[in-house]
């Protein structure tokens, strides 16, 4: 593509004289290729401008910047170069989204599973599916690494660029707060977008919960203004959630209501929960139908039913949604059980805040014979207001709590535990720094019909020590552990 030609999408942009071809454009160095246009982003740690004469010896063609950098090379100068990027990536390959069912899930906690519940129904319903999310990528049964939730512009119009090559029909993503904020799904068409619900994480970033409602709230804001019959949009919303009429507010697109305790278009009644999984009766237009889960816990009848409202609107078939969801058997670290033929019960999961502890605690209260042992901790250089309240959580709803790093990364662990221990004085629990330790304590102390969560890492295959990412596994943890018995 040639460089004035790209640049016509964006307005009141000065072209310089020259005209190079456009092979790629990146914000990296490190993936320039010849005939690259390298775009110089302002971060939080580094900005780009410093890198454009390393950009340009590397091969690139040009510079889009917000000032004058001296370069051998045609430079455009824009007032904001993040917006630009979003605009020029979703150019650059064709506009993929709109080829595609675009679905995006927010909310503090489910986006995994219920990404993966939707997924999954498309799959079975014989439509070629994409998912992007915490976990990884998957294009079909393709899967691929990803650092982030929710990608920047140029590597998820670049994947969804690929998507469409492969034939995908349908794509179910994950959109962080941070990635609304930050306009890295800026140029992405949704047809769907989910809310699933909406507790305390990420104040060190949005500062206020009316801030992070707020960030939420631009995935329903960007499903358009227009009704168009041949492709209609939805908002599929939370009804028990309390910010649900704020999303309603936001969004002119049709909204369709999921719940169990308010009314909704789909709602959930006669909920009943065992070792095997949960199980109610389905509600919908269509009448009732009965679903019985392999997951456990109320999270996951929301889970299910933002899935199959989400299906419904995309015209699957609400049996074959159903019958779906009846054969997932789980998400990896998302109230995982780690089985070595103890005559105890062992979970990991991802649960790390304090709503979503409270909601696997509660969850487990319900199969639990004896004691409760949680091992949990908190992550560095994030919320520290949600700390006291983990711990609080903790305590409340287990017999044994166990307080541990999670990923201190630049801060020191007994800083982190310190706050931890300050909304629970007078409360009987262990502090362990080491997270090994604590996991280690925890199952060799567990007796017959108790029951250990490890909590807060989940899926997790690491952890950040300072800068050093090391391997750390909850479940290869406990394994061993138990083996060790």
């Amino acid at each position: 593509m040639k460089l004035h030609s790209l640049l016509k999408v964006l307005p009141l942009t000065k072209a310089p004289r020259e005209n190079p071809d456009i092979n790629s454009i990146t914000n990296d160095t490190r993936k320039i290729e010849p005939g690259a246009l390298f775009i110089c982003i302002k971060g939080h740690q580094t900005d780009g401008h410093q890198f454009a004469n390393a950009a340009v010896a590397k091969g690139a063609v040009a510079v889009l910047a917000e000032k004058k950098v001296a370069v051998e090379a045609p430079v455009i100068l824009v007032p904001d170069t993040k917006r630009a990027m979003a605009v020029l990536a979703d150019e650059f390959y064709g506009h993929p989204t709109q080829r595609l069912n675009l679905i995006g899930i927010t909310g503090t906690n489910g986006k995994t599973t219920t990404s993966m519940m939707i997924e999954n129904i498309f799959r079975d319903a014989g439509k070629k599916t994409g998912l992007i999310g915490t976990l990884h990528i998957k294009i079909g049964d393709e899967k691929l690494e990803t650092k982030n939730t929710t990608p920047d512009n140029i590597v998820l119009q670049q994947t969804f660029a690929h998507m469409v090559e492969e034939g995908v029909h349908t794509v179910a993503m994950e959109v962080s707060s941070h990635a609304l904020i930050q306009g890295r799904v800026n140029g992405c068409d949704f047809d769907v977008a989910v809310f699933t619900n909406l507790s305390q994480d990420h104040l060190d970033y949005h500062e206020t919960m009316e801030e992070y409602k707020r960030a939420k709230g631009l995935l329903f804001s960007r499903l358009g203004n227009i009704y168009d019959r041949n492709k209609p949009k939805f908002a599929v919303i939370n009804a028990d959630d309390p910010a649900a009429p704020y999303f309603v507010k936001e969004t002119s697109a049709h909204v369709v209501t999921y719940g169990i305790d308010q009314p909704a278009e789909f709602s959930a009644g006669n909920i009943q929960m065992s070792v095997d999984g949960a199980s109610f009766t389905l509600h919908s237009p269509e009448g009732k139908q009965e679903v019985k889960l392999r997951l456990m816990g109320k999270f996951s009848v929301y889970n299910a039913l933002a899935a199959i409202t989400t299906a419904y609107v995309a015209n699957i078939p609400l049996q074959s949604a159903i019958h779906s969801l009846e054969q997932l058997e789980g998400i990896p670290g998302r109230f995982e059980a780690v089985n070595a033929g103890q005559d105890f019960t062992v979970i990991v999961d991802y649960a790390h805040t304090p709503d979503s502890l409270e909601n696997v605690l509660k969850t487990i209260q319900q199969f639990a014979k004896k004691r409760i042992f949680t091992v949990v901790g908190c992550g560095g250089d994030r919320d520290r207001t949600k700390r006291p309240l983990m711990a609080k959580v903790a305590c409340v709803y287990s017999t044994n709590p166990i307080f541990t790093s999670d990923n201190p990364r630049t801060e020191d662990p007994s800083a982190i535990l310190a706050d931890m221990e300050a909304g629970v004085q007078d409360q009987r629990y262990k502090v362990i720094p080491d997270r090994k330790e604590a996991i280690q304590t925890a199952i060799r102390e567990a007796k017959q019909g108790d029951v250990v969560l490890i909590a807060g890492k989940g899926h997790e295959t690491y952890q950040i020590i300072g800068e050093k990412v090391i391997d750390f596994d909850d479940r290869l943890v406990a394994m061993k552990a138990i083996e060790e018995l």
